[in-house]
């Protein structure tokens, strides 16, 4: 079982910053791609940003230039900073990991979201 804990989200204004953390634990031997989506109202979930083992990036192009996402293996974490947030940035923002469990499978797991909302 792998457990995974959000946090970082809140209010902020047009152009300010926020920074999302998530946190894994468990039954953990690897963790591979690691990402940040989102949903806002009435939308699909998607992919903000993900980041491979290695360190190779993928963002949407609604967040490039702005968001920036990294991670630590040995803490198990992801990181999304977002910088100059603007109110459609507004949604749900959803950690998932790709997780080699220590009974050899390959799962996906899904945080439980934190809200961030840009307004002034």
């Amino acid at each position: 079982h792998v457990q995974l804990v959000e946090s970082g989200g809140g209010l902020v204004q047009p152009g300010g910053s926020l920074r999302l953390s998530c946190a894994a634990s468990g039954n953990i031997l690897r963790i591979n791609t690691m990402g940040w989506y989102r949903q806002a109202p009435g939308k699909e979930r998607e992919l903000a940003a993900s980041i491979g083992f290695s360190g190779g990036t993928n963002y949407a192009d609604s967040v490039k230039g702005r968001f920036t996402i990294s991670r630590d293996n040995a803490k198990k974490m992801v990181y999304l900073q977002m910088n100059s947030l603007k109110p459609e940035d507004t949604a749900v923002y959803y950690c998932k990991v790709g997780v080699l469990t220590t009974i050899l499978r390959t799962l996906d797991y899904w945080g439980q979201g934190t809200q961030v909302t840009v307004s002034s």
